[in-house]
């Protein structure tokens, strides 16, 4: 196995033209509380790439860390652009198996309208196909449905005790697939929610 290049991150601010459509006034953090990271990521070719994600500014150092476990570990990402290049549309990104962070959207869950953790630049998905969203009967993205089963673990799967888990817990932030009813496991945000 070749060795990869050196771990690369680094952290530059946003702006609201460069947020595009993920962001528009009245979101609870405006682009001055959030940061473009890039950083390393192998992806499922075994090859290092780099990626960008948005974030909070307040959890750039958190973020770094786990990526700089994950690209150690060679644990494969798919892709990693900024939502706003889907155009803010989750389902979009979602269906490119693309991992991100910052969207200013309502959480999908029952009950009242909520921001999610997202809006706040606090959560992250990861490898969305790998890792569906199950509500319900639906699978969030329906190419998810061959990930269904977690018994069957295959590469870029967050699963317990594996390295994509661990990283994030390492850190303080909590999995999404730990739900019950509508376990979520592409999802990991420092709030839980």
């Amino acid at each position: 196995m070749a060795a990869l290049p050196p771990f690369h991150a680094a952290v530059a601010p946003v702006t609201a033209v460069e947020l595009g459509r993920s962001w528009h006034p009245g979101c609870p953090v405006g682009p001055s509380g959030l940061r473009a990271l890039s950083v390393s990521y192998v992806g499922f070719d075994g090859r290092a790439h780099r990626g960008q994600l948005v974030v909070a500014a307040g959890v750039t150092r958190e973020v770094t860390t786990v990526f700089r476990v994950l690209y150690r570990a060679r644990f494969p990402i798919r892709r990693m652009i900024p939502i706003a290049r889907y155009g803010g549309d989750d389902d979009r990104s979602a269906a490119a198996d693309n991992t991100s962070a910052f969207n200013c959207r309502r959480a999908v869950a029952s009950g009242p309208p909520r921001w999610s953790a997202h809006a706040y630049g606090t959560a992250i998905d990861v490898n969305d196909v790998e890792n569906p969203y199950l509500e319900g009967g639906r699978v969030i993205p329906p190419a998810g449905a061959a990930y269904r089963d977690r018994s069957r673990v295959r590469p870029g799967m967050a699963v317990p005790g594996g390295v994509l888990v661990r990283a994030f817990s390492s850190v303080g932030w909590l999995w999404g697939g730990r739900w019950t009813g509508t376990p979520d496991y592409q999802h990991f945000s420092r709030t839980g929610g």
